[in-house]
């Protein structure tokens, strides 16, 4: 049956090339059912899948998922140890139909933090989905947006230091291309998950105009018609970009 949501985003035509995503809810879904937090970070798995389909049907370009931040490290180790075993397992699952799909994945973060073990699965997902045209899933893993600022001002004063800048050169510009987002429009569309009203920490350089949509859903229950009604939602905003929007 086709999706009412889905044939109003296609009318309006004006589509959120790149869309990013707060998957926040998992730990409250699993403990309102009385379910180990891992079980919850596992049903969320379900709404990656029913997300990425919804927005290749949407014609969203690029979507760009917080799987994993900075801050998760310093989670209960048996919670990690979960959630990268997770991970190696979404790329074991999921490999054959993101290729069907024509989604090219690429992880972005401080990909050195990971196991072995994970640092492979990575690999094989993001070596086995190269050349994708439908959608560009950006999977943010081991990210925090302070951190990506820093990270990116140490490699600018190390430039400079060399000789191979100077300060006059700096601008946004040439800091988006240290970015781990390099080549990467900035989102067009935020979507938050399970009702907070916060940034957390995530891509706070690319979201300067980004519109926010909230939904109190958590996680593990967000679908495809949530996404189409966050599509909705940007479709009837005025995007100025700080200017004055035409009375």
């Amino acid at each position: 049956m086709a999706s009412e949501r889905l044939d109003r985003i296609r009318l309006s035509g004006d589509v959120p090339n790149h869309v990013a995503i707060i998957m926040d809810g998992n730990g409250r879904w699993a403990k309102q059912r009385g379910l180990p937090r891992q079980l919850g970070h596992r049903e969320g798995m379900k709404s990656v899948r029913e997300t990425i389909e919804g927005a290749t049907e949407a014609g969203i370009k690029i979507m760009t998922l917080f799987a994993f931040s900075t801050e998760n490290w310093n989670r209960p180790q048996k919670e990690v140890a979960s959630l990268m075993s997770l991970l190696r397992r979404y790329a074991r699952k999921e490999l054959d139909s993101l290729k069907r799909q024509g989604v090219e994945v690429h992880v972005l973060g401080e990909a050195e933090r990971f196991d072995d073990r994970t640092r492979d699965a990575v690999a094989m997902i993001v070596d086995g989905t190269k050349g994708g045209g439908t959608l560009r899933l950006n999977l943010m893993i081991s990210y925090g947006g302070r951190e990506e600022i820093l990270r990116s001002v140490k490699i600018l004063a190390e430039r400079v230091a060399q000789g191979e800048l100077t300060v006059d050169d700096l601008d946004e510009d040439v800091l988006h291309q240290t970015l781990f987002t390099v080549n990467v429009p900035d989102p067009d569309l935020l979507i938050r998950t399970s009702g907070e009203y916060r940034i957390s920490n995530f891509m706070l350089w690319q979201i300067a105009y980004t519109e926010l949509h909230i939904t109190p859903i958590l996680w593990p229950d967000f679908n495809r018609e949530h996404l189409f009604e966050a599509v909705l939602d940007y479709q009837r905003r005025d995007r100025r970009f700080g200017l004055i929007g035409v009375s």
